[in-house]
């Protein structure tokens, strides 16, 4: 039996892919014992841009100072295993396989989604093996989070919020906003990232309600280079800072030379990430030597806000090219504006083997639709034979974490 076979189980207990509740992780947890009480201290972080990207820095904080730090995040990109990092490394496959078993013969058959019952079994994970501190990472909102059902972490953060998963957090922007401020808890720091006005007033709004002290995290230039590229990972450094500020007044050490080292070491796939070898790659420089070749996974307008900046700002010295594929639930339109506006060219393709994906077709036809001249391409590889024979010198693969995953996998 392997991981990937339980997992594919998993997927059929519940008729939904997402059906927010705390009901039955909370049940589910009931009869493993617990284990979200039996936790080395909890930092909880939502938001919507940015959560992956604080956890990358403050793990990299606290690494430096020598502690053991577990992580949870999702989705993942090429193994499950990412998901669940024990004490500094992702679990083992056979340490994985085990859980897994585990908590379905507990579960029983009961309707449970797949990230609320792969939830519960990190948190038996975490649980068992020893850290100084676990990292939490939201998986979608935060409210009804499977994520949020720990009573007290040392410290909350949250992330910028911006527009995305409308269909479950709400149409408007003090709607997500409210969902993702609720993981705030009683007398509980909570760290709040830059905001838009109407977020930011919800999340003081429930803050005041909830009685949790207010840390604002201020972005200032940063005294060293950090390890991840984009104007925009200031604000993720600056909250990661701004936590470890919080967790050196609840018995931590952490030193100005432990932050410093944690903001230029980390590392988080799939942002803003270039790319070394590989078969892409290496179809890319048959045209060009010295081509690059970059992958984001960002997927919302934000995201593509932050690709727009690093272009204009740190790219400007050669055309950008883009080649962009998207899962069908997401604003291809409001992405593809954005960064269509900085491109010399846009390559639409679909996210092999994923059925929610975008064709390229409907992509290209949704680039047309918002003013933006693009291409379908069968696959990523006919992407970049085009590029290839246009000689292009700067290419980035964005637009979703699931293709990100994919090229991942094939130039690990």
């Amino acid at each position: 039996m392997s991981s990937d076979a339980i997992l594919e189980r998993l997927l059929t207990l519940h008729p939904k892919a997402i059906d927010l509740s705390l009901g039955r992780t909370l049940d589910l947890l009931d009869r493993l014992g617990r284990p979200q009480n039996r936790l080395p201290p909890v930092v909880h972080v939502a938001g919507t841009n940015g959560k992956g990207s604080t956890v990358a820095f403050l793990r990299a904080i606290l690494e430096a100072a020598g502690y053991q730090v577990h992580v949870y995040s999702s989705p993942h990109l090429v193994r499950f295993a990412e998901r669940i990092v024990l004490a500094g490394a992702p679990i083992s496959e056979e340490a994985l396989t085990a859980l897994l078993a585990e908590v379905e013969a507990v579960n029983a058959g009961d309707p449970i989604t797949y990230f609320e019952i792969t939830t519960c079994a990190a948190f038996r994970a975490f649980a068992e093996a020893p850290a100084d501190i676990l990292l939490l990472e939201t998986g979608l909102g935060g409210r009804l989070d499977s994520t949020n059902v720990v009573d007290r972490p040392v410290c909350t953060a949250i992330t910028p919020v911006s527009m995305d998963h409308m269909r479950f957090l709400g149409d408007t922007l003090p709607e997500i906003a409210g969902e993702k401020a609720a993981i705030q808890k009683p007398g509980v720091p909570t760290v709040i990232a830059p905001q838009a006005s109407e977020a930011m007033a919800v999340i003081r709004r429930v803050a005041a309600e909830v009685g949790a002290p207010i840390i604002r995290s201020v972005v200032e230039p940063p005294e060293t280079v950090l390890a991840l590229k984009g104007a925009h990972q200031r604000i993720n450094a600056g909250a990661a800072r701004a936590v470890a500020e919080v967790l050196t007044q609840n018995g931590f050490t952490l030193s100005e030379a432990d932050i410093a080292k944690g903001l230029a070491s980390a590392t988080w796939p799939a942002r803003l990430q270039k790319l070394g070898q590989g078969p892409l790659i290496e179809t890319l420089r048959q045209g060009a030597p010295r081509a690059e070749l970059w992958l984001d996974g960002g997927h919302n307008e934000a995201a593509a806000a932050a690709i727009a900046e690093m272009a204009r700002e740190a790219w400007c010295d050669r055309p950008l090219h883009l080649v962009v594929g998207m899962i069908n639930s997401k604003a291809a339109g409001d992405f593809l504006a954005r960064v269509g506006a900085v491109a010399e060219s846009v390559q639409c393709v679909a996210i092999p083997g994923e059925e929610a994906s975008f064709s390229a077709q409907e992509l290209f036809e949704i680039a047309g639709s918002v003013g933006v001249a693009a291409t379908a391409r069968a696959d990523l590889n006919a992407a970049m034979a085009t590029l290839r024979e246009a000689a292009a010198t700067r290419v980035l693969i964005c637009g979703s974490l699931y293709l990100a995953g994919r090229v991942l996998r094939d130039h690990a």
